[in-house]
């Protein structure tokens, strides 16, 4: 193969234009499925719904009203961007965190009941959700170590055992004529993010705090984390294969379970910079878990598994959730927004499929270059 071919592939064969080029048909394919949707329900409004889907806080005619429903979104897509970092630490060492949803309640859990019942700052509520949450993932690191339990058998357990004993906990902060707890904000002030001044570039949007670069911070620690450090080399080592990380002298029980309690910390901390944001009481007689934990899966695999691509994948699909508000309630429910993400989800699959078959595309047509190139020599 000479050094034009080679040139010619190398772009094709980038592992990240791979990903982006996944996704973003992952991301069509997806918006062109709820648009068929769309057209069966009702084709008449079906073009200004995906629109109006698509657009989010630009639905407004108002800049101001527009960069406030912005923050809004940023908010809810912070949550989600932890959550996905959460799925996809556990996945680079080779574990399936479908736990993250439960593990998200029991952070919102803890940094609620800091708050309300203790009184606690900011800082603590936020520490206590990172905690709790971990050693809730911990649980099942140290089962999958110890016992070879499959982690999502463990996780999906944990996350309505989760739920429920929230539920319970909350119970004693909540409002006295509302399943809602009490307010942070006529409650304990001091427990909601401080907003740092982005509030005014939002235009006073409250709940837009320091939650949300905080959570970029995260993306970025988490990919130098797993990319540029002893340790985690070593914890992708041993999700690639444990026995042989213990025979090269790591320790692969601690591994596992390090791994699950930091994906789990995760979590917690996107239930924290959610709740802590004054955005959402919890109401405590809910029955199903959060989708915000299970959302984070696909926006992980949206991303490609890497912490940056979470960054974007994870505001795409809460851009377009977002978005499912301002569709013709006449014509369609609010939740058609949920399906095109749900679309996508399942498309996140595509992804592999997609750089599978490329590479495979690729290796053929670079042996038959290289095949012509030897014929001709030899001629």
């Amino acid at each position: 193969m000479n050094r034009e071919s080679g040139k010619k592939g190398s772009i094709l064969r980038d592992d990240g234009f791979q990903t982006i080029a996944g996704s973003l048909l992952c991301i069509i394919i997806g918006l062109l499925a709820g648009y068929i949707v769309l057209l069966i329900i009702n084709p008449g409004g079906a073009g200004k719904a995906i629109l109006a889907i698509l657009k989010n806080f630009l639905y407004y005619p108002s800049a101001a009203a527009s960069m406030k429903y912005f923050g809004t979104t940023l908010v809810k897509a912070s949550a989600l961007l932890m959550c996905s970092l959460s799925v996809l630490f556990a996945w680079k060492v080779g574990l399936f965190n479908i736990g993250a949803a439960g593990q998200y309640v029991i952070g919102a859990g803890a940094s609620l009941y800091f708050g309300l019942q203790f009184g606690m700052p900011w800082y603590v509520c936020l520490l206590a959700a990172v905690l709790a949450a971990a050693v809730v993932g911990g649980i099942s690191g140290a089962l999958k170590a110890y016992f070879n339990v499959n982690e999502v058998i463990s996780c999906i357990m944990l996350n309505w055992i989760g739920l429920y004993c929230v539920n319970m906990l909350l119970t004693k902060v909540k409002e006295q004529s509302t399943p809602y707890t009490r307010s942070l904000e006529s409650t304990n002030k001091s427990a909601l993010l401080p907003n740092a001044g982005l509030d005014s570039f939002f235009s006073g949007n409250e709940f837009v705090t320091i939650g949300v670069p905080l959570a970029v911070l995260m993306a970025v620690i988490a990919w130098i984390l797993l990319e540029k450090t002893k340790f985690g080399y070593e914890l992708k080592a041993t999700g690639m294969n444990k026995n042989a990380a213990k025979y090269c002298g790591m320790r692969e029980k601690r591994n596992i379970i390090v791994t699950m309690m930091i994906a789990g910390g995760l979590a917690g901390f996107g239930a924290g910079i959610f709740y802590l944001s004054g955005i959402e009481q919890w109401m405590v007689q809910q029955t199903s878990i959060p989708a915000m934990g299970f959302n984070g899966i696909a926006a992980a695999f949206l991303g490609g598994s890497n912490p940056i691509g979470a960054v974007f994948s994870s505001y795409f699909i809460q851009h377009i959730t977002s978005g499912g508000t301002y569709v013709d309630k006449t014509m369609y429910c609010t939740q058609i927004s949920d399906l095109i993400s749900a679309f996508i989800i399942y498309l996140c699959g595509f992804v592999l499929f997609f750089k599978l078959k490329l590479n495979r595309y690729l290796d053929r047509r670079d042996e038959k270059i290289a095949a012509k190139e030897q014929k001709g020599g030899e001629a």
